[in-house]
């Protein structure tokens, strides 16, 4: 079993950021933004031993960071497949690799905060960026 919040927490301390784009440098993988259909929000792509994570240039800044944390976990945890995120409004089922990305990509962009004293885990989560969708893939 995948122990994805202790793959976060390396990445962390290894390149000392939690950052998914500094982190995708630092890991070798180009990202692009790109004008995509409304559906797809971004995608990772492996073409001749190089990685991309292509996300869509139409989303918010703030989703983009999600996207590609959650791109990111693909490329870390699921080695020589090619992901897409599509909008949960289509008819396909998120499945195993879908629901460790979307993990990976909440733990890391929390690894290294703290929450406050007082502060809800929701507070939290929205304050390190994590979509309120999401929240669940903390636990």
């Amino acid at each position: 079993m995948i122990d994805i919040k202790r793959r976060t927490r390396n990445l962390h301390a290894k390149y000392g950021t939690s950052d998914p784009f500094k982190l995708a440098a630092c890991l070798n993988v180009t990202v692009l933004h790109l004008e995509l259909p409304q559906s797809v929000k971004g995608y990772c792509q492996r073409l001749l031993r190089r990685k991309f994570i292509i996300i869509n240039a139409q989303l918010e800044e703030e989703e983009q960071r999600f996207i590609c944390a959650h791109e990111l976990g693909h490329i870390v945890l699921h080695k020589g497949v090619n992901h897409y995120f599509v909008q949960k409004e289509t008819n396909f089922v998120i499945g195993k690799f879908e629901r460790q990305a979307n993990e990976f990509a909440v733990k890391l962009l929390a690894v290294g905060e703290r929450m406050e004293h007082g502060e809800q885990l929701e507070s939290f989560l929205l304050r390190c960026g994590v979509p309120r969708d999401m929240h669940a893939y903390y636990l």
